[in-house]
């Protein structure tokens, strides 16, 4: 089976995108020329016939512009307060670049706390499929806001996944700063290879990942893996790709040999639920 030719025919599409693929890496400023470019890619999925959910990172990031911050503040009320200042300035700034290209966008902060309350999660997951009956592309990030160390994500990579398994996508794409999961770090290691496509994800797998380092962000490459594994088993294929030159969007949906791909391995012994616990246990742990 060629798993990437299989990738055109996918219907459903989350696509999560961090603070370090929106911002200037000298200034920490938005880089308008490259979230424009990616409104435009989602808005011709969009033309396509797909349905398109973008999971968003950055709020607290452009909040921290606005206010003249050089520095992400470590108090967690100045951090709440970038973040409501920021979301409101990205949110306004999707939706203009959606609304150019014929497109409506519409916000969904979430927590953890909703995500493991059955009732909330359910709640959630009928907004979502609603907007997208609608023809509308939720923009979905953690609700910065108001989180705190007990009911926060932590990444964006996990809430991604658990968006994806929501809404039923068929496919979740991370773009990050390195273009795939390698067999080593690749920054220190010349004999690292990247690997193409992952049918299993394995304890030599999981020892790779904790090698692999991403530059910028919260999440690093284990997270990612922890990502597939929600996002695999819930039915979901995964991709990694950089996220420098988002024509690779298009490119890894016409089948090239582009980032890694994690292939869908429906698991009935999977308790997503069970796992995104013990995950955030093991974290806090370390």
């Amino acid at each position: 089976m060629n798993f990437r030719e299989e990738l055109k025919n996918k219907k459903r599409i989350v696509i999560k995108v961090g603070s370090s693929s929106l911002v200037h890496q000298s200034t920490g400023e938005l880089d308008l020329v490259k979230v424009e470019r990616l409104i435009r890619v989602l808005s011709d999925l969009k033309n396509q016939g797909k349905d398109v959910v973008l999971v968003s990172s950055g709020a607290v990031t452009v909040g921290c512009k606005t206010l003249g911050l050089n520095k992400r503040p470590e108090i967690l009320s100045m951090i709440q307060a970038c973040a409501a200042i920021g979301q409101g300035e990205l949110m306004m700034l999707y939706q203009k670049l959606f609304m150019e290209y014929n497109h409506k966008a519409a916000q969904v902060l979430l927590t953890f706390d909703v995500i493991t309350s059955a009732e909330r999660r359910k709640n959630a997951e009928n907004t979502l499929k609603q907007l997208l009956d609608l023809d509308i592309i939720p923009v979905v990030n953690e609700n910065d806001t108001v989180a705190t160390e007990e009911i926060e994500f932590g990444d964006n990579d996990t809430l991604s996944a658990i968006v994806s398994t929501l809404i039923n996508a068929d496919l979740l794409i991370l773009l990050t700063d390195i273009d795939g999961f390698y067999t080593d770090n690749p920054h220190k290691n010349k004999h690292a290879k990247r690997l193409s496509v992952i049918e299993e994800i394995n304890d030599e797998l999981l020892d790779m990942a904790k090698g692999t380092v991403t530059r910028y962000g919260t999440g690093g490459m284990y997270t990612k893996i922890a990502a597939a594994r929600i996002a695999t088993h819930a039915g979901a294929d995964m991709a990694i790709i950089d996220s420098s030159d988002l024509n690779i969007i298009g490119d890894l949906l016409n089948g090239e040999d582009v980032g890694s791909l994690f292939t869908a391995d429906v698991s009935r012994n999977f308790d997503i639920m069970d796992f995104i616990l013990n995950k955030r246990y093991l974290e806090r742990t370390v």
